[in-house]
């Protein structure tokens, strides 16, 4: 399993937002540089971000983003789910088990139970743990 660098840089520019006095408007040019991300790409991720209500877009000359809720109310699964979807540790945990072989059903067991874990660390932490753990 390896986070994609969408995913990070979605918690990395969801943590800047937070660490942001609140109700200020950052630019995404703030963030871009500020984390070190590529401008188109964090555009296109916190388009992701902005459609599932995690941040807030605000048009106009002095525009950028807001959190759309607070960051003690955003986990890690939130955002890793706003960019990629449903979290999946492998296409075979989805596939009706009746089409499955006998080695693929075992597999899935321990994949099953492995993303169950990981799912649940990530519902654990909020963005807000990640910020004060910077400190």
């Amino acid at each position: 399993m390896q986070f994609t660098k969408a995913e990070e840089y979605g918690i990395y520019g969801i943590m800047y937002l937070a660490s942001q006095p609140k109700g200020r408007i950052t630019p995404l040019s703030e963030i871009s540089e500020n984390q070190k991300v590529p401008e188109k790409f964090l555009a296109k991720i916190f388009q992701s971000l902005s459609h599932s209500g995690l941040v807030r877009s605000h048009r106009g000359v002095k525009g950028g983003f807001t959190l759309g809720r607070p960051s003690e109310q955003i986990t890690v699964k939130d955002v890793v789910e706003s960019i990629q979807g449903p979290y999946q540790l492998s296409k075979s945990l989805t596939e009706p088990s009746g089409r499955q072989s006998p080695a693929v059903a075992s597999l899935c067991c321990v994949l099953r139970e492995a993303q169950e874990k990981l799912l649940a660390v990530f519902s654990n932490h909020t963005i807000k743990d990640l910020t004060d753990w910077q400190s």
